[in-house]
């Protein structure tokens, strides 16, 4: 077992969700997902009840915001109010977004600053052409690289997780975030933090679009498998299997 760090007496996990998409998707599981989060990380539920140990995490509280509208200018405004609220301290952030109907969940390696030639829910373009070239070196992402990566150590976040969750499911690394709200939203918050020079302890997190129960359910178990996951990670501990 790693050691344990007794100089942080609690972790703070921000985790994000969207809104409704558009009229077909009325109902958007990242929000379900997210809104269904207890307010503290239960203890562990090791796979041998045998070996039962206590938690050697701190308490983590997780924080819960949205549903986010599903609008570029929205979450262009609310990115840097997550990351610098004076009143809390955010430890990780978990942005969650919804993928297509396979039965895939995927986190995300980098997010793209370019490439975003969808509308949002509001019939909205971002124009960040056309506002880079009026805005030259005052532009928001000016000197800010096309792609940013989180600094989470995403091999080991994803190794953990899927040694803690059910071995039928198809939990993903993915490369592209796809140059929507769920990219866009996910590299504002590395841009935020890389132009303040800050780790980018951020991860975005693609579930299914299903929103019946028994998928809310499972979406929900393992966005707190994440979690403990990244506390895991992040603090260099071994987990109590």
């Amino acid at each position: 077992m790693g050691s344990l760090d007794t100089s942080k007496e609690e972790l703070t996990v921000l985790v994000t969700g969207f809104g409704p998409f558009k009229e077909q998707y009325p109902i958007n599981p990242s929000w379900e997902i997210t809104a269904s989060l207890p307010d503290y990380l239960p203890p562990d539920r090791v796979k041998d009840p045998a070996r039962q140990a206590p938690s050697y995490l701190p308490p983590v509280w997780i924080l819960k915001h949205g549903p986010v509208r599903v609008n570029y200018e929205t979450v262009r405004g609310l990115v840097p109010t997550l990351w610098d609220d004076p009143a809390v301290k955010i430890d990780y952030v978990i942005h969650i977004g919804m993928a297509g109907p396979q039965p895939v969940y995927q986190i995300e390696r980098r997010g793209h600053r370019d490439g975003y030639d969808k509308t949002d829910v509001d019939g909205k373009l971002l124009g960040d052409e056309q506002r880079r070239k009026l805005e030259g070196d005052k532009w928001i992402w000016n000197d800010v690289p096309s792609e940013l990566l989180t600094d989470l150590d995403i091999e080991q976040i994803h190794k953990r997780w899927v040694e803690r969750s059910p071995a039928n499911l198809r939990l993903h690394i993915s490369e592209d975030a796809g140059r929507y709200l769920c990219d866009f939203i996910y590299f504002s918050s590395l841009a935020h933090l890389y132009k303040q020079q800050r780790p980018r302890k951020v991860i975005f997190f693609h579930v299914p679009l299903q929103p019946d129960q028994e998928s809310l359910s499972r979406g929900k178990e393992l966005a707190l498998q994440l979690i403990r996951a990244i506390c895991e990670t992040g603090l260099g501990k071994e987990p109590a299997f």
